[in-house]
């Protein structure tokens, strides 16, 4: 990577897009193109390779996730970092998963930014300490435990907004086996323990957990 990377972003709010590009480039950050779904963005990526590619979470078409996904499978070798609104520790874990070098709250964009390019830009990786903040003061998840493959794949169905009973017929498991995974599952996300609370989860995260 070059002392002037070169960047591709992604956002569907045009006016952050348009702030982001100047900013960078006011860096000396040589900005290729901008995007404003995560289908053109891959394009745009496979097309043009670049250092870095700077990605919003939602997007019209396909996520950042969704993108960041592809791309590994592609083997498409730019640094990926996140940018986003979202504060929940699971999805900053997914996004190490994929293989994000930098995970970055919006709010904090302007002021961090550029340190994380220049730490990616050297080989290494930046992951906002605002995001652990923002984790503790939520209390979001204070004792997060993994999902199981069999909690995921319930909780996917969830999402699809089936039924225990739906649910138990599908897996062919019986319906007090599908009701103990739920109860395991909203205490793992710490949930409150009311009707639907996981159902508004699973489809909150639903690109999380797809």
């Amino acid at each position: 990577m070059s002392d002037s990377p070169t960047v591709i972003i992604a956002d569907d709010h045009p006016i952050l897009l348009k702030g982001l590009s100047d900013f960078l480039e006011d860096l000396g950050i040589k900005v290729l193109e901008t995007a404003s779904n995560g289908k053109f963005l891959l394009d745009l990526v496979k097309k043009l390779q670049p250092d870095i590619v700077l990605m919003d979470l939602e997007m019209p078409e396909m996520t950042g996730l969704e993108v960041a996904e592809e791309m590994n499978i592609l083997g498409l070798n730019s640094k990926k970092i996140l940018l986003t609104l979202h504060k929940e520790l699971y999805i900053l874990q997914k996004a190490k998963d994929l293989q994000f070098s930098g995970y970055i709250l919006k709010e904090f964009a302007l002021t961090e930014l550029s340190t994380a390019i220049e730490l990616i830009k050297k080989g290494g990786s930046y992951f906002s300490e605002k995001i652990w903040e923002a984790g503790k003061n939520q209390n979001s998840y204070p004792s997060f435990e993994p999902l199981t493959p069999s909690e995921i794949k319930i909780l996917r169905l969830v999402a699809d907004g089936l039924s225990t009973r739906d649910i138990a017929e599908k897996l062919f498991i019986s319906e007090r086996t599908v009701d103990k995974h739920r109860s395991n599952m909203i205490s793992k996300l710490d949930l409150e323990k009311k009707h639907n609370s996981l159902l508004l989860w699973a489809q909150r995260n639903r690109e999380i957990i797809s």
